[in-house]
């Protein structure tokens, strides 16, 4: 049987227990140019949250009653497709559910010499090409320039400011822990972490900025984002790329207030989707090979078990009780 994980009603705040209903349906029968895979890793993303709204957005929502969209790593079990031969890997949407039945398209090869699997949906996955393409392609850094990151010991955010350093730029990032600060500036060699918890991070960012903002990276929207536009460069740039403090939100999204910071900087706030940049996704992962290769690039992961703990898991995107990449084993 294939244990599936659907959308049973759409959220208000957090998404509670019946959120979800597992059920058990028959394996798909493979057919003349399909292949079914067995779903080994999940990847969570604060993403998904917003999946769930009924909403226009840059995919469609998941439909009530349908299997929950999520990222995965997969092996294939059967297949009439000559390219994805029984027993190889390969990452994509496969959901959350044991197998999945796809026609191929989408799908990308993985290679376990490379990396262990679950860094196939961190360095070497969505993670990694979100990472890459919004600090490099939005953010544009140059070097001695500085680079602020919220959401900082995420999964994303992470690697944002260890590309960041691997281009010369001093990088600054903030995070809801001295645990994770301590990571991001003793592990990661930061020049400096704010705990927004504890920290005035209006003045922090002053402290640590002296000569302002050139880059802020921004994964948490709200009053950071207002922080940081405080604090913007000329010609600074700001890369929205989550909002996840306003995921859960039942009331209307905070807007930022500072936001004339921009015209008088001269500076630009744009967002992006890791998707737009799909034809480029082999570049990304060439690259962030040959940083892993030489120490570089740390990729940090969490793997958790059991299809039938997602929600739990799920949660730990929005407690903080995580670090770095949160993925989801399928079967203990």
């Amino acid at each position: 049987m294939n244990k599936q994980l659907l959308l049973a009603k759409r959220p208000v705040g957090v998404p509670a227990e019946d959120t979800w209903d597992l059920i058990e349906t028959e394996i798909p029968t493979v057919g003349e140019g399909q292949c079914l895979l067995k779903n080994i890793y999940v990847s969570l993303d604060p993403a998904m949250r917003g999946w769930m709204r009924d909403r226009p957005s840059y995919l469609p929502p998941v439909s009530v009653g349908d299997v929950m969209r999520a990222g995965t790593v997969s092996q294939v079990v059967e297949s009439t497709i000559g390219h994805m031969p029984k027993g190889s890997y390969w990452q994509g949407m496969g959901g959350v559910q044991q197998f999945v039945l796809t026609n191929g398209k989408s799908w990308y090869p993985v290679d376990p010499q490379i990396a262990p699997l679950p860094q196939f949906l961190n360095v070497l996955g969505i993670a990694g090409y979100t990472a890459y393409f919004g600090l490099l392609s939005i953010g544009q850094p140059k070097e001695g320039d500085t680079v602020l990151v919220s959401g900082a010991a995420g999964s994303v955010g992470s690697l944002v400011g260890q590309i960041a350093r691997i281009k010369g730029c001093r990088v600054v990032g903030i995070a809801g822990t001295d645990e994770k600060c301590n990571y991001l500036t003793e592990d990661l060699g930061w020049d400096a972490a704010i705990n927004y918890k504890t920290d005035n991070v209006l003045k922090s960012i002053g402290k640590w900025c002296p000569d302002k903002v050139d880059v802020y990276f921004d994964n948490v929207g709200g009053p950071i984002l207002d922080a940081a536009l405080a604090h913007l460069n000329f010609k600074g740039r700001v890369v929205l790329c989550g909002g996840i403090s306003q995921y859960n939100a039942t009331d209307s999204f905070y807007a930022p207030k500072n936001y004339l910071s921009l015209l008088v900087n001269r500076g630009r706030m744009e967002g992006f989707i890791v998707f737009d940049f799909a034809r480029k996704y082999l570049e990304a992962a060439r690259d962030m090979v040959g940083w892993m290769q030489e120490g570089k690039i740390k990729g940090e992961y969490s793997v958790y078990e059991g299809i039938e703990n997602f929600r739990e898991t799920f949660l730990r995107l929005f407690s903080g009780d995580k670090r770095g990449k949160v993925i989801l084993k399928i079967d203990e």
